[in-house]
């Protein structure tokens, strides 16, 4: 049995895997970069080891300091959580070499599936349904068009290696094939160092449902039934669910076996996912579904499979890599309920779900709900790692009840001082479709404005904001006091994106104020940190900060105090400036001084938490200056590329 262990990954994971660790009576090693020198995880752990400076190359990607930092502290276990070093056979054969036990799959197993083509090769072989598609080694433009011509339209490209949609353009016709490769292999050669592709026939109404699988070292595999993770925006997992909505015993029972065979196909030990395409145009059919790839570990929104079997899958590895066979047998694990998990990340949704960072000074979960997280309130959110905040998880005896309780812990969730997904999340919950268990991965896609509209503030949140604006919220703060001849009265000023809200306050005894606010007055009372809007009201609850206000209302309702706003400075964004949208890393630069360049024309492209986001011209004109450079570090707002000046008579016509 394990008696320490390393955990070579930080944040939610980290934590995750070290509850379950020391309930186990297993001592555990945490890791930290320079970053992450105050993380939670690090405080959590029985001992920590410093192995570099913030960025991944120079931390949680080098292997070497990962086996170095597990020998200096005695431990004889290594677990990869997910991301990071987790599917790299060679760092698996490195810990092997080191006598050190790897908590995962085989080195052979991992390289097995870690190219597509190989694995689908593979799959083919072992009798595993595989998309219809080319996964050959010649890579020739002109045979790839004919292939794509021979599958028919539309197809999809996608990097051999790697994942997270990068490498990946779907094409409807013949003509855009040939832009699209090459735009395909360009991204895949930066993000993984192969340009490769293989071309799929694309699923015109596609579902993405896994499988998780489990085997160990004396030949055993079973399934612990499926997951649907088809609600993505820009290939990444938004809510997660098990079991999938629709399914029949008639298709749970094909998909299960044909992930165990895929499994036992490559002598897989410990916990994966086998991912499958399905067909949703036709209802979960046996003959629907096809082969996609294999996850060599275990995966972020393993909570919903652990919420429906009753097994902490955690444990499972722990067991496995110690040599025990699986605990249980194919039919002696049970299906109960439904569960959902929602992933909470800090990151601007209108502006295009681009990842944000910020101080979590007001961090508050619902209670009920199962939260995963590797942060606390008042911990700052890194340009240098995964944004994520939390995971949600809710479970209930049927689909309906699990839902109704994720809305309750979404709309119970607070934070306050960055920009979350959080209102995004909660609108999806309540989408009809997805209530009805109509999903497929374009459904956000297609209903996406719906779902980032705000739309007005109600009066009662202007109000609440108000009250915290003027320092309301507890007795014997603020302007609450004696006044000898009438209530004490303000104005306060809150501003919201384009709308300038003005309420008038008037205290009338303690807890208690009149509003005004459009022409109405509203009597406020207060219960704790909460105020009654109104009498009729639900109790609102809200955080005042240094130069903003937050209200939750079944969301998070953000303002700003005028005074203390600082002004955006449109000429900068929208004129001769080209600024970074985010803190991250350029990883190119598209144009030279003196280029003339079109609108819509590629400048930069920059990497931020793990994804590339492409800046390109807003208007034509003629670069002046470059002044970001490859591999350089950029914080928000920074200045990346200059434009001359427009001339003056352009301007005048």
């Amino acid at each position: 049995m394990i008696k320490k262990l390393l955990i070579a990954n930080r944040g939610e994971i980290a934590c995750r895997i070290m509850r379950t660790a020391r309930g186990m009576g297993i001592a555990t090693v945490a890791v930290y970069s320079d970053a992450d020198a105050g993380a939670l995880h690090v405080e959590m752990a029985d001992e920590a080891v410093r192995i570099g400076g913030p960025a991944p190359a120079d931390s949680y990607l080098d292997g070497s300091r990962m086996i170095a930092a597990a020998l200096q502290v005695g431990a004889d276990a290594i677990h990869p959580g997910y991301g990071f070093l987790s599917e790299n056979p060679d760092f698996v054969d490195a810990v092997e070499a080191a006598g050190l036990v790897f908590v995962g799959p085989s080195s052979d197993a991992i390289r097995a599936m870690g190219l597509k083509d190989a694995a689908k090769a593979l799959m083919e072989k072992a009798g595993v349904p595989v998309v219809p598609g080319y996964h050959g080694a010649d890579q020739d433009p002109g045979r790839l068009a004919a292939e794509a011509s021979h599958i028919g339209y539309p197809v999809l490209i996608k990097a051999v290696a790697g994942g997270g949609g990068k490498g990946m353009r779907r094409v409807e016709q013949a003509l855009e094939f040939s832009a699209a490769l090459a735009s395909a292999r360009a991204e895949a050669q930066g993000a993984f160092g192969n340009s490769d592709v293989l071309i799929e026939k694309y699923v015109e109404r596609p579902r993405h449902i896994e499988v998780q699988v489990f085997g160990d070292a004396h030949g055993n595999a079973v399934h612990l039934y499926e997951r649907d993770c088809s609600l993505q925006r820009r290939h990444q997992k938004v809510i997660e669910e098990a079991p999938a909505p629709g399914m029949t015993d008639e298709m749970r029972a094909a998909m299960g076996a044909a992930a165990v065979t895929a499994a036992l196909a490559i002598g897989y030990r410990g916990a994966g996912t086998v991912e499958f395409i399905v067909d949703g145009s036709r209802g979960l059919r046996p003959d629907g579904f096809w082969f996609m790839e294999m996850n060599t570990r275990l995966q972020v929104e393993h909570p919903v499979t652990e919420a429906v079997t009753g097994l902490d899958l955690v444990a499972w590895q722990l067991r496995v890599a110690g040599g025990e066979p699986l605990p249980l047998a194919q039919d002696q694990i049970a299906l109960n309920g439904h569960a959902f998990e929602a992933r909470l990340y800090a990151e601007d949704v209108p502006a295009g779900f681009l990842p944000a960072t910020g101080r979590l000074d007001h961090l508050r979960f619902a209670p009920g709900a199962r939260c995963d997280s590797g942060v606390r309130e008042g911990d700052e959110i890194s340009p240098w790692y995964d944004p994520m905040i939390a995971k949600i998880v809710s479970h209930g005896p049927s689909r309906a009840v699990a839902l109704s309780r994720l809305q309750q812990a979404l709309s119970g969730t607070e934070v306050a001082g960055t920009v979350t997904n959080i209102g995004f999340l909660a609108a999806l919950s309540r989408h009809a479709g997805f209530a009805a268990g109509e999903v497929d991965t374009g459904l956000i896609g297609r209903d996406v404005a719906d779902l980032v509209a705000e739309g007005p503030p109600a009066p009662a949140v202007v109000i609440r904001a108000a009250l915290a604006a003027a320092g309301l919220d507890a007795p014997g703060t603020g302007f609450e006091g004696f006044s000898l001849w009438h209530p004490l009265t303000r104005q306060i000023h809150l501003l919201r994106a384009e709308d300038d809200f003005r309420v008038s306050l008037a205290v009338t005894g303690p807890g208690q104020a009149v509003a005004g606010f459009e022409g109405q007055e509203h009597l406020c009372r207060r219960d704790g940190a909460g105020w009654r809007i109104g009498g009729t009201g639900p109790m609102l609850t809200a955080v005042a900060l240094a130069d903003t206000v937050t209200v939750f209302a079944g969301r998070p309702w953000e303002f700003a105090l005028p005074d203390l706003r600082d002004d955006w400075d449109e000429a900068g964004a929208a004129g001769n400036l080209v600024e970074a949208p985010m803190p991250g890393v350029v990883r190119e630069v598209c144009v030279a001084r003196g280029d003339a360049v079109a609108a819509g024309d590629r400048l930069v492209v920059l990497e931020a938490m793990k994804m590339e986001h492409v800046l390109t011209a807003l208007r034509d004109g003629v670069v002046a200056e470059v002044l970001a450079g490859v591999g350089g570090q950029v914080s928000a707002h920074d200045a990346l590329i200059r434009f001359e000046d427009v001339p003056e008579q352009a301007v005048a016509s």
